[in-house]
């Protein structure tokens, strides 16, 4: 049985699930081939528990951590209206193929309408056909003002 819940970050097994299915995302290629280090398993609980615009959407299967949704709430200032983001999308390996990642992704979404948020929004590697194809199949875009002018691409800076 799946059970999709809306983290608590107070629950110990809520966080327990949080840090390790983050840290088996981190360690997949597609987070990146690293485990989380040492700092962020210890910290990020009480980091996240600091702000208010976090929501964590968990998947349990057969009571076991399964998969996880960290989403951070933004502003749209051409609707002027919050935005959710999708910053951390993750199903644990042995629990692929079960449509769990379309449990979380719905879920998502009521957390999103429950903001009044105008939009969600993410990021995906553009290897990860899987993930780019759970994003289609679930109303995702690619995001452009103007079409003339393409569409807008994902750039960092790390400090």
């Amino acid at each position: 049985m799946t059970q999709i819940v809306n983290a608590d970050l107070s629950n110990r097994r809520h966080a327990d699930a949080i840090v390790e299915l983050l840290n088996g995302y981190a360690m997949d290629a597609m987070g990146g081939g690293q485990p989380l280090t040492d700092f962020a398993k210890a910290n990020l609980i009480a980091a996240l528990g600091k702000r208010s615009d976090v929501h964590v959407v968990l998947a349990f299967a057969d009571d076991l951590p399964a998969g996880l949704a960290i989403c951070i709430e933004g502003f749209s200032t051409f609707a002027c209206q919050p935005l959710l983001n999708i910053h951390d999308l993750a199903v644990a390996k042995a629990f692929r193929g079960q449509g769990i990642s379309r449990l979380l992704m719905q879920q998502v979404e009521q957390v999103a309408i429950g903001l009044g948020c105008c939009k969600i929004t993410l990021e995906v590697l553009e290897r990860n056909l899987p993930a780019q194809a759970l994003y289609k199949a679930s109303g995702f875009a690619g995001y452009e003002l103007n079409p003339a002018m393409g569409k807008a691409m994902l750039l960092q800076k790390k400090l």
